[in-house]
């Protein structure tokens, strides 16, 4: 039987112990917490066994490294690597994959290990499902849109204000928007996915009868992520293909949006806000500063306008470095698992305390809490270093992060 390292859950202890049962209750010698698998000693179980390699296996091996058989654990082998020959991971994967395996490259106690098993069996979609959400999708993004469009126009009527007025275009134009901007967010990551033959869906849409008829759109990696270099290259793709739609459709529905001097609102009743950032905040003034009289004014968003900061906040929310968010595998490439771990819980207990701004907060923190819980396994190959230009990436996304940051997306008063 493999050693199993385990880690309790209440200290952090960690030690090896002959079991390979996913927790052991009670079993921490430190504070008698209950002791979690999170790994297997590489050392050989029994010396004096010797285990066969599949020749297949063992020359695809020494093709790329320099490497001494360590043990087999069920269908996994496990090498002890001295030497890196081929330096391009993913070339080494296509390799492995075109002879029905993959691998793993890890540090193991100072060592270098290769984990080498059968490539996972790659479902094929069903696409009805994508259309018919993407139809649905359509749907409630028109209603929503139509929505917006009647309190547009109404508050044009109200004050007097010139403006298109015709709420079925409108709807139109803000569905489009929408769709555009988490269309184009998602085909990011796919692309990005494609580059490293990572296998993975296109974009599913989720249709919602909220205020904006949709809680965004997902792709399903279906593959694992082979390099660091490749888990930045998805985190960041998706963010940045996103927020370069929304850009222009932002400005289009500022220029459409009417500015009124505060003075001539009444100040009875509540209304729903929407909260703002330093992105949203630069594009407001940039184009709206020719209606801007003084900092006294009431900014009526047209809904192009408000698909835009829709498309700010996914952006925002999307980076957030935890879990198996863009920005939480943009972080995990530049953490081990366990840093990443406590990392994500973190994070999760600060969306929670920031509840007293807005209560959504709430939700997040504890849905970044249940995914954190899954953890984040990284990429295949966690030795070779990440290179500068991902490094660039990586900067990039946090400045982006920090531009869309919007403490509180929406407010009453």
């Amino acid at each position: 039987m493999p050693k199993g390292i385990y880690e309790c859950v209440n200290c952090g202890h960690r030690e090896i112990i002959e079991s390979n049962e996913p927790i052991l209750e009670g079993a921490c010698p430190q504070c008698g917490g209950d002791m979690v698998l999170v790994g297997f000693s590489i050392e050989a179980e029994e010396p004096g066994v010797e285990i066969q390699v599949l020749p297949g296996v063992e020359e695809l091996v020494s093709r790329f490294y320099r490497a001494e058989f360590v043990e087999k654990r069920g269908e996994v082998y496990i090498f002890r690597v001295s030497e890196i020959l081929e330096r391009d991971f993913e070339a080494v994967l296509r390799e492995f994959e075109a002879n029905g395996y993959w691998a793993a490259l890890k540090r193991a106690g100072g060592e270098i290990v290769l984990y080498v098993f059968p490539a996972g069996e790659i479902k094929q979609d069903n696409p009805k499902i994508g259309i018919a959400l993407f139809i649905l999708t359509l749907i409630s993004t028109l209603w929503a849109g139509y929505g917006l469009a009647i309190n547009y126009i109404a508050t044009l009527d109200q004050f007097g204000l010139p403006g298109y007025r015709n709420p079925y275009l409108i709807a139109v134009a803000f569905s489009l928007s929408v769709l555009a901007i988490l269309g184009t967010h998602e085909m990011g990551h796919k692309i990005a996915a494609t580059m490293h033959n990572v296998k993975a869906t296109f974009p599913y849409f989720i249709p919602f009868p909220n205020l904006l008829g949709t809680l965004g759109a997902v792709i399903r990696v279906k593959s694992p992520i082979p390099t660091r270099n490749a888990a930045i290259d998805l985190g960041v793709s998706g963010p940045l293909a996103g927020i370069l739609v929304a850009i222009p459709v932002t400005i289009i529905g500022l220029r459409l949006s009417q500015v009124v001097p505060a003075s001539l609102v009444p100040s009875s009743g509540k209304g729903l806000y929407l909260g703002t950032n330093l992105f949203f905040t630069i594009l407001e003034r940039a184009i709206l500063d020719g209606k801007i009289a003084g900092n006294d004014y009431v900014v009526f968003l047209h809904p192009v306008a408000i698909a835009g900061w829709v498309g700010i906040l996914v952006t925002f929310l999307n980076l957030i470095p935890a879990a198996q968010l863009d920005g939480g595998h943009i972080a995990r490439a530049f953490m081990n698992e366990r840093l990443h771990r406590y990392f994500t819980m973190g994070i999760g207990l600060t969306l929670i305390l920031m509840s007293y701004l807005w209560t959504g907060w709430m939700i997040w923190g504890l849905l970044v809490l249940f995914m954190g819980s899954a953890g984040n396994p990284g990429a295949l190959d966690e030795v070779s270093p990440i290179s500068w230009s991902r490094k660039g990436l990586a900067i990039l996304a946090l400045i982006i992060f920090v531009l869309t940051a919007t403490p509180v997306p929406f407010f009453v008063k």
